[in-house]
């Protein structure tokens, strides 16, 4: 491999565009387009694709860039230390892949014990879909694979679903949208869940965990609210719900913080609606201490009861 060219790609990617880049670079864009093919044809697979006026890696460039991260943040580290004239100490490499229906607030909080570790691991944390977390976990590309889904039958992988525990789900609201359709709060909590009827609703995509069992939820209640939009990316869909768009579930567990933050209002929580989190890994006892701390602060702390 052209490391090269690998680090032409990974500027490019950083830099969101080829033009960007190759400012940086004190290249021409052709040239450095040029360089970039060569590696592309070197791997057998596209590595770039258009968004809008930039370019945004394929699913096989972010696998390549995860490593281009890697080689190249270790390269800084050598010429730090030949600088200092003495051997810089590595922090321990932590790598947890989150699956990308897991809300990034759970995701912070789940990880957050391992910053208490002494030394604190450098954290490497790719997202992406179940089955391409788990096929690189059982590389040992990551240490741990963290998802709102045990791990299915349908993945031939010899690994393990650890579960981290449980959050029952929330229904939250603004003001704003409760004014618009004449309810007020009181009004709202009182005749919870049959208030949803009357209020548009926000929820993850089709084929997320949550979305699927929102969904029974509401068959077994005889829902059937309008659904406004849905979304692939809970932090947009929470987004939309501060505007006044739509009322929106969401993991009880981060209540506080998602009111705070996105200055709505729980409505409801149903005793029935539950989510689950889990961690995958290779181990079926865990012993590394990264994802040992993980897991057990997980179940002690964020998901305790």
């Amino acid at each position: 491999m052209n490391y090269k060219h690998l680090h032409y790609f990974w500027m490019t990617v950083r830099e969101g565009g080829v033009l960007r880049a190759s400012e940086k670079l004190h290249l021409s864009p052709q040239t450095l387009s040029t360089q970039i093919n060569q590696l592309e044809e070197r791997m057998g697979l596209p590595l770039l694709q258009k968004r809008g006026r930039g370019v945004e890696p394929t699913e096989a460039g972010r696998l390549v860039m995860q490593y281009a991260d890697e080689i190249f943040t270790l390269g800084q580290e050598l010429e730090d230390a030949l600088r200092g004239g003495r051997d810089a100490p590595r922090a321990p490499l932590l790598k947890v892949g989150f699956v990308d229906s897991v809300p990034k607030a759970i995701a912070y909080h789940v990880l957050e014990p391992a910053l208490r570790l002494d030394p604190v691991p450098r954290l490497v944390c790719p997202e992406g879909n179940l089955a391409t977390l788990v096929a690189e976990l059982a590389l040992r590309r990551l240490d741990l694979v963290v998802s709102d889904v045990a791990l299915p039958a349908t993945l031939n992988v010899k690994a393990f679903s650890h579960l981290l525990g449980h959050s029952g789900v929330a229904f939250f609201a603004s003001e704003k949208l409760l004014e618009k359709h004449a309810i007020t709060l009181r009004q709202a909590r009182a005749r919870f869940p049959e208030c949803l009827q009357a209020l548009p609703l926000l929820l993850p995509g089709s084929d997320s965990a949550l979305r699927l069992r929102v969904d029974a939820w509401m068959r077994r209640h005889g829902l059937t609210p309008a659904i406004a939009a849905e979304f692939e990316d809970t932090a947009l869909l929470k987004a939309f719900g501060r505007e006044g768009l739509g009322c929106f579930p969401a993991p009880a567990v981060l209540a506080k913080e998602i009111t705070r933050q996105y200055e709505v209002e729980r409505v409801g929580a149903p005793a029935d609606l539950v989510e689950e989190f889990y961690a995958i890994s290779i181990e079926r006892r865990i012993t590394h201490p990264g994802v040992a701390a993980i897991t057990e602060a997980a179940r002690s702390e964020l998901f305790a009861h």
